[in-house]
């Protein structure tokens, strides 16, 4: 353990530091490093979806970094330091965990979720949805408060159920088109469509955004290799052609 909080205090010596005589690091402020660590977020998620061991070990440290720079403006502005961010999300564990620091009995996981949400609502959350960041990349939105609201009993019985209602705003989403309705119709029919796969998804044990990102990978690597063997300009190629190359780079894979 010791080593462990001795590289802690290494990283917020060098903060200070940084902070002190470096002029990049004093110029920044909340809203400068927001995007910076969006950045780092997403580097660590594609880290993650390669399974790059070294790579989520870079990134964790950078976003550890952020975190870290993060508590030093509020220190500075004396609104908080890392000890009172650290402090309070030990208290939280604490509180919502009282199946380990109390005498609550759960069976098992899904239990823990209820409970979790249940708390969150005793210390005054006025919905089970208001943990759900704005920013959230839609997909990811919709799998998130599909989980929440799971925990309140607002869930289907089963796959099947789902299913059924997959279908259902599909056959929606087609009698926007054969019927001619307007733009904004059609795209509330759709997102339908997507909103009702997502809740399949979870329901299979399938995370939507995993696998759609998986699928945007494998689609570029073969379209580079289209790229990189085709014959001529690939605006002088017929599809046909290019369906060639695309199947000898699914060879390849």
């Amino acid at each position: 353990m010791q080593h462990k909080l001795d590289a802690f205090a290494r990283l917020l010596t060098i903060m200070d530091e940084l902070r002190e005589q470096c002029p990049w690091d004093r110029k920044q402020t909340f809203q400068t490093l927001r995007n910076l660590t969006i950045e780092e977020t997403y580097e660590l998620a594609d880290a993650i979806l390669e399974e790059d061991v070294p790579g989520i070990k870079e990134e964790i440290g950078d976003l550890m970094l952020h975190m870290v720079f993060y508590a030093k403006i509020a220190d500075e502005q004396q609104g908080f330091d890392i000890a009172d961010a650290l402090n309070a999300v030990c208290d939280k564990l604490i509180k919502r965990h009282p199946h380990i620091y109390g005498d609550v009995k759960v069976k098992d996981e899904e239990e823990v979720k209820r409970n979790w949400e249940q708390l969150k609502l005793q210390e005054g959350k006025k919905s089970v949805l208001a943990g759900v960041p704005k920013s959230l990349p839609a997909m990811v939105k919709a799998y998130r408060m599909q989980e929440k609201t799971k925990q309140v009993g607002f869930e289907w019985k089963n796959a099947e159920q789902v299913w059924e209602k997959v279908e259902e705003e599909i056959q929606e989403f087609k009698e926007t088109l054969e019927q001619d309705m307007p733009q904004s119709r059609r795209e509330e029919e759709f997102g339908d469509v997507l909103f009702s796969l997502v809740n399949y998804a979870r329901f299979v044990n399938i995370d939507p955004e995993t696998a759609l990102e998986r699928i945007n990978q494998k689609f570029k690597k073969r379209f580079e290799y289209i790229e990189a063997h085709a014959h001529k300009s690939l605006n002088d190629m017929t599809l046909a052609e290019m369906d060639h190359l695309w199947n000898e780079a699914k060879k390849q894979q």
